[in-house]
């Protein structure tokens, strides 16, 4: 299985918009809700939360699309391609969209959340499921779970 090398690069489908990682992901994730795949065009949108400090964009200006509510949807201005969300009152981690990355191969969802709205074939190899989001008070040991997984 590949493993994610540090840092790492990517950016949006035509290149005017880069970014850069440089920490672990806290969390993988998969979302079912109909906003994601209204957003993604997909049965799902992927996720992987990066701790703030060690995500940045390195060229262009991403803008924010979606609901432009309080959670904020970065997308590229040229292409539209959705880059990543800084969800409301987490200002500790962001949202990354993992096929953003040049090197995706790592990738793969430990958590799925919203299945109560997932499209009736859609599947993926999430080690824990949700009907909405799970409990705020489950996530440090998710992030700990997933923390393990990874070795």
């Amino acid at each position: 299985m590949p493993t994610l090398s540090l840092p790492a690069e990517g950016g949006c489908r035509c290149g005017r918009v880069r970014l850069r990682i440089s920490a672990k992901p806290l969390l993988t994730m998969a979302c079912h809700c109909t906003g994601c795949q209204s957003m993604s065009s997909s049965a799902y949108s992927l996720s992987a939360a990066i701790p703030a400090e060690g995500f940045e964009v390195t060229k262009g200006e991403p803008v924010v699309g979606g609901l432009h509510g309080a959670s904020r949807h970065y997308f590229c201005g040229h292409c539209m391609t959705w880059m990543f969300t800084r969800p409301e009152g987490l200002d500790w981690f962001v949202n990354l969209r993992p096929t953003m990355l040049d090197d995706p191969s790592w990738f793969t969802p430990f958590i799925e959340t919203w299945t109560s709205e997932k499209l009736p074939w859609a599947t993926t190899p999430a080690m824990h499921s949700y009907a909405a989001l799970p409990p705020f008070d489950a996530y440090e040991g998710l992030i700990a779970d997933y923390a393990k997984s990874q070795g």
